[in-house]
């Protein structure tokens, strides 16, 4: 970072010194920095409350192949499907670095059993 030093000498006294210090190694934020990461804080908050429920009824050969990989996963299973359920809504389902819970959606959504997992 690039600082301009204005020309005209100026006494500071240690803390001053110490502020324009801290200034120059770019330890100060922008106060809109501030008011836009807790504006995407309680974005992101709102996004996770889980405030409805939904019962569905599966087959046992799905519940226990997505009971498998929440446990691969080290996930609780319902947490496993909400995850799921969150990423096909918001459209981020079957993307590649996801192939797996692509695979569970798109089974579950055609009715179809889920696939066993790979080993």
């Amino acid at each position: 970072m690039e600082v301009w030093h204005v020309v005209r000498r100026v006494k500071v006294d240690a803390d001053e010194k110490e502020l324009l210090e801290s200034v120059e190694r770019g330890q100060w934020t922008s106060a809109g920095c501030v008011k836009r990461e807790r504006t995407a804080a309680r974005a992101a908050k709102a996004t996770f409350r889980k405030d409805r429920r939904l019962n569905i009824r599966l087959s046992s050969n799905d519940l226990e192949a997505i009971q498998k990989r929440a446990l691969a996963e080290g996930l609780p299973y319902q947490t496993l499907i909400a995850s799921l359920l969150h990423k096909y809504a918001t459209g981020r389902a079957g993307k590649k670095s996801e192939p797996p819970m692509a695979l569970i959606i798109d089974s579950l959504a055609s009715g179809g059993s889920s696939p066993e997992p790979s080993p």
